[in-house]
């Protein structure tokens, strides 16, 4: 189940009514899905084929047909990292840069363990939203954010899109974003 972590003032929010209500009063979707629902072959399997991954999106076909027919998305993936993709701390590197989208980032969690990072108003300042199997997040579009692995460094992870080409990173600079916190972070559970 997700969990918050604000970090200006260390506050830790749990327990999915809590979570929802933060979040929801940031814009931010989160939905619970019962990841239980794969096959065993399916569950913890962070090097799947193409095959297991349609097997992954026919799993939750309902979910994501109910999620794409409410927010407009037209395409869907399933991404997979582990400590068996190719230069996995490079592309870690890449993905803990602070950015925005035009349109919203949406991850529901398969396997693994992810985290958000999000830019919140200024009273509260960023926090991060630490999620576990069977949690979906959309971060709506130009909110400073960025996503990463947690210490585990493994994760099965659905992406829907609005654009058919996904969604485009745009650089943003926050010299106020401590990025050493979430090294020591993403590094505990």
């Amino acid at each position: 189940m997700a969990e918050i972590l604000i970090r200006n003032t260390n506050e830790r929010i749990s327990g999915e009514e809590q979570v929802r209500e933060f979040l929801e009063s940031h814009e931010i979707l989160y939905e619970h899905w019962d990841a239980s629902k794969l096959s065993g072959e399916l569950q913890e399997n962070f090097t799947l084929t193409d095959d297991q991954k349609a097997a992954v999106l026919k799993t939750f076909e309902p979910e994501i047909k109910d999620l794409a027919a409410r927010r407009g998305y037209k395409i869907w993936d399933v991404i997979t990292l582990s400590e068996a993709t190719p230069n996995l701390n490079e592309l870690l590197a890449k993905f803990e840069q602070i950015h925005t989208h035009t349109e919203d980032e949406i991850r529901a969690i398969v396997a693994g363990k992810g985290i958000f990072i999000i830019k919140g108003p200024e009273e509260i300042g960023y926090f991060n939203v630490e999620l576990s199997p069977g949690d979906v997040i959309s971060v709506p579009e130009n909110i400073p954010h960025f996503f990463t692995l947690m210490e585990n460094q493994k994760i099965v992870a659905i992406r829907l899109f609005i654009e058919e080409n996904g969604w485009i990173a745009e650089p943003y600079e926050d010299p106020t974003f401590i990025k050493a916190i979430i090294t020591n972070l993403s590094l505990c559970e």
